[in-house]
């Protein structure tokens, strides 16, 4: 496995958001090594245009997959398999990142030492310099983060990995778990192995579509449950009884795909 950084970012119709995206990914400070752009049967044409976008990139290696098997956890796991160096940053195709994400990452990782597997970029809508997204980014990095040192405080848009780590847990797989919350659940596995990381000024601002995905949230009652259970009661939380619970609502991941609000969304 190479040193460096590879980007790996799912997609499925997202031809107003994908140029911006890619813009803020050829923006870093730090170059990734690899781009891995999977196509997850887009009938928009995104897949052109991502090739269009990153033909005047070449610098960058850049992948172009497709996975045909629908859902964000099967482009996901096909995006992986194809990294071949030490890190690994996952990013959502309506998200942007600022030019220093890679590099503030980069930086964590080296001064975290081994133990820690992951790093995490907080997601912000709006103004990430305003008071409210400053005080926000300083409690998560410096209050949060501790006191629930064995959970997830941000999205998968946000994630970045050892990618080794990330192996060892098992990855992204519908054979694991097949439901909306992924990130959580795959992070759990990730404490297994080691742990997180975050920082104040490592964020992303997301595309306004997601406040409208209310239907593929966990509840009040399984949200405070899952901060209240301790990490050795974990496997307990997610495969017995938030399992159960999303299998009732019929809370597939494939929720993700279907009820995100083209119409009402703008570019971050």
């Amino acid at each position: 496995m190479s040193a460096g950084w590879s980007v790996v970012i799912p997609y499925y119709n997202e031809a107003s958001f994908l140029p911006q995206t890619l813009a803020s990914i050829t923006a870093q400070t730090k170059r990734p090594g690899q781009l891995i752009l999977v196509d997850n049967a887009s009938t928009d044409g995104s897949a052109e245009i991502a090739r269009a976008f990153m033909a005047q990139h070449p610098d960058i290696i850049t992948h172009f997959l497709t996975e045909p098997r629908p859902g964000q956890v099967n482009a996901l796991e096909a995006g992986i398999a194809a990294v071949t160096t030490e890190f690994v940053a996952i990013c959502d195709a309506d998200t942007w990142y600022p030019p220093h994400h890679l590099a503030l990452a980069d930086a964590q990782f080296h001064r975290a030492g081994p133990r820690t597997v992951a790093v995490m970029s907080l997601g912000l809508a709006g103004d990430p310099h305003g008071l409210r997204a400053l005080t926000r980014r300083w409690l998560y990095a410096h209050v949060v983060s501790r006191l629930l040192r064995y959970q997830c405080h941000t999205g998968g848009y946000g994630h970045a990995f050892r990618t080794a780590a990330l192996k060892e847990a098992g990855g992204y797989t519908t054979e694991q778990w097949s439901f909306v919350l992924f990130d959580h659940e795959l992070m759990h596995r990730i404490f297994s192995v080691g742990g997180a990381r975050y920082h104040a000024n490592l964020w992303c601002v997301s595309s306004d579509r997601r406040k409208d995905s209310a239907s593929t949230r966990w509840s009040l009652i399984e949200r405070v449950l899952y901060h209240a259970t301790p990490f050795a009661l974990k496997d307990w939380f997610f495969y017995s009884f938030l399992q159960q619970r999303f299998a009732a609502r019929n809370l597939s991941g494939l929720n993700l795909r279907d009820e995100r609000a083209w119409d009402n969304a703008t570019p971050a």
